[in-house]
């Protein structure tokens, strides 16, 4: 049996179109080292709900979804014990990266990530979309929380293959540490001052591969009211498609879209969330 049948059931199911499905999906029901607002672990089937009620033709990139299978594999097994997560995730991506296929994770909190970039190939660019840096050695007594995943990644892998975009919230110790570290930053103002898709595209030019993660803070909370660490004074939805485009010649090997709360949504969150993963999925179909 494999991991993929041991962790999410029997088989995968063809969303749309025929064919060999290029693009598996999977989500993480996980958000046990929540620190605010619980309720990220519903996230993958509001995303799912919300994917199949949007339009999902791409002129610009020259795919139509509609005529796309993309093979989704459900909910890995719910726990509540991040280790066990971890493994979980770790394994079935390993697992879905081997069948060559794109991957998009659906959470779940940020946590979910160390399992699953962990498993691509070094040289593989880290972009992450996110209000916070993530950087803290611990949190709320949990080394292993969404608040210090990307410290774990550091540490594990180095930064210099991180680009963090859009910080605005963060705490003295992880903006020392993220200034010792060879991560890239491309700040909020950076954003606000329009250089950002310049500087994503620039810092991603050197790199035939990358991970891209969305933490949905990112965005303004009038935009995405349905997370689970709101933060005032985010981006645009405008902007954070903007920067998207800039991903578009770049080989998207995995992607994730976490921190979704559905009870805390009006269902402008979820569509933003389906808005990225139809566009990452174009873009995988594409190369």
């Amino acid at each position: 049996m494999s991991y993929l049948e041991l962790y999410t059931g029997s088989g995968s199911r063809v969303e749309s179109g025929e064919g060999t499905p290029r693009t598996a999906v999977f989500g993480v029901p996980f958000d046990s080292t929540h620190s605010y607002r619980p309720g990220t672990r519903f996230g993958p089937d509001a995303i799912r709900e919300s994917f199949n009620n949007i339009e999902v033709f791409h002129p610009g990139l020259g795919v139509d979804l509609e005529n796309t299978p993309i093979a989704d594999y459900g909910n890995i097994t719910p726990t509540v014990v991040a280790d066990e997560m971890l493994k979980m995730v770790g394994r079935t991506t390993a697992e879905l990266l081997a069948k060559d296929l794109g991957i998009i994770m659906l959470g779940g909190e940020h946590l979910i990530t160390l399992g699953s970039y962990m498993q691509t190939p070094k040289n593989t660019a880290y972009v992450v979309f996110d209000a916070h840096y993530d950087l803290r050695d611990s949190y709320a007594g949990a080394h292993n929380s969404h608040a210090s995943y990307l410290r774990r990644i550091a540490e594990k892998r180095g930064g210099q293959d991180i680009i963090h975009v859009g910080a605005r919230a963060f705490v003295a110790d992880e903006l020392a540490y993220l200034n010792e570290s060879s991560i890239t930053a491309i700040t909020d103002a950076d954003i606000r001052d329009g250089r950002s898709s310049k500087l994503l595209a620039d810092a991603l030019s050197t790199y035939d591969t990358a991970y891209v993660s969305f933490d949905l803070d990112v965005l303004d909370p009038a935009f995405a009211p349905g997370i689970g660490n709101p933060e005032a004074c985010g981006i645009t939805s405008r902007e954070l498609f903007s920067m998207i485009d800039s991903l578009a010649e770049t080989r998207i090997i995995c992607a994730d879209i976490v921190e979704l709360n559905p009870s805390c949504d009006t269902g402008a969150t979820a569509a933003l969330a389906a808005k990225i993963m139809s566009v990452i999925v174009a873009m995988q179909t594409r190369h």
